[in-house]
């Protein structure tokens, strides 16, 4: 008889495991592994279905990894996979981890919005996605006012200088998600949102959830001329220099929000007059420099922002099956109505002064 579960997980970068058993009385039962991977000794994959066999079906995918890791002899070497890869096609088998084709993703152009009223459908947007209510979205942000976006936990009077917010008329708005503070002006970078449910990140670690997230943006650089990599945990660079920054929010309702800016032709002395870039946050970076720290695609593509932009709708699109959509009235209410009510208020703005 055909097995009663069948899981594919494919690494990023790496191979193909599949998971393949029954369930009984709860617990994983007959399982088997199989793969394009490497695996030495060969033994060892008995090992792994023997370490999975009588595990709770309901097991997080952390625990069944540990499992696995518990279940292998010293000196087992798994080379492409890995235990936690394993996890994950068990979990996707059982339905309670999901792959970008289980869903119907949209797309938003991008559009001209106050900087606040960005930030707030970020938060919008992720719970109609937790909600159910709202396909998986990938949206493109644009604006007009300069501005300056800091995370979640940043420090207002650390990151910004008040001279430079005056001297050039910034807007500073507070976002959602985490990470580090975002200059920008109209036209000067790229800013997309990714609203997803988290079962596409269940058992992946937080810092692998990051380039999982965005391979397809590595794709459409690449199609570019452009070789761009992760720098954990979450800078985007390429060999010339940093050309980006992500960062993400869960929420309770099971939405998630995965934010990234790339740098397309940032003013690097308007930038250092504005925010606050001390020595202690250039110490990993390798250089004393904020302004040699971002290398703007533009220099590095020779290429317009709309055309880097529209590559990165048509690969998107092209991968995940994605379809164009827009905003609604009622998301786009919702979200000003935020900004009377949280970020646009001075309570939401200093909460960490």
């Amino acid at each position: 008889m055909a097995p009663q579960f069948h899981g594919a997980y494919k690494v990023h970068g790496g191979k193909l495991v599949v998971a393949d058993f029954d369930v009984a009385g709860g617990v994983l039962a007959n399982v088997s592994i199989s793969g394009d991977f490497f695996l030495e000794p060969d033994e060892a994959l008995t090992d792994i279905n023997g370490a999975l066999n009588g595990q709770d079906a309901a097991a997080p995918a952390a625990a069944l990894a540990a499992a696995i890791d518990a279940g292998l002899p010293a000196g087992v070497v798994l080379f492409g996979f890995s235990a936690q890869a394993v996890a994950m096609a068990v979990r996707r088998a059982l339905a309670l981890a999901t792959s970008w084709s289980d869903h119907q993703w949209d797309v938003v152009g991008p559009t001209v919005l106050p900087t606040e009223v960005n930030v707030a459908l970020d938060e919008v947007l992720t719970a109609e996605v937790g909600a159910g209510r709202r396909n998986p979205t990938l949206r493109f942000w644009d604006w007009q006012e300069p501005s300056v976006v800091i995370g979640s936990f940043q420090s207002l009077r650390n990151e910004i200088d008040p001279a430079g917010v005056e001297e050039y008329g910034i807007k500073v708005v507070r976002r959602i998600s985490g990470g580090g503070a975002m200059f920008m002006e109209a036209g000067n970078c790229i800013t997309y949102s990714l609203y997803l449910p988290q079962s596409l990140v269940d058992g992946l670690s937080f810092a692998d959830s990051y380039p999982f997230l965005d391979s397809w943006v590595m794709a459409a650089l690449e199609s570019l001329g452009i070789r761009a990599f992760y720098v954990p945990l979450n800078d985007i660079a390429t060999e010339q220099g940093k050309i980006g920054g992500a960062a993400q929010k869960r929420l309770a309702n099971g939405g998630m929000l995965h934010h990234v800016t790339m740098s397309y032709d940032i003013d690097a002395d308007k930038m250092v007059k504005v925010l606050r870039i001390g020595k202690e946050k250039l110490s990993d970076k390798g250089t004393t420099s904020a302004k040699k720290r971002v290398d703007p695609l533009r220099r590095q593509t020779g290429v317009a922002r709309e055309e880097i932009i529209s590559r990165m709708m048509s690969t998107f699109t092209e991968r995940y099956g994605a379809k164009a959509s827009e905003l609604t009235s009622e998301e786009l209410a919702e979200a000003r109505a935020r900004v009377g009510t949280k970020f646009g208020t001075a309570q939401w703005l200093e909460r960490v002064p």
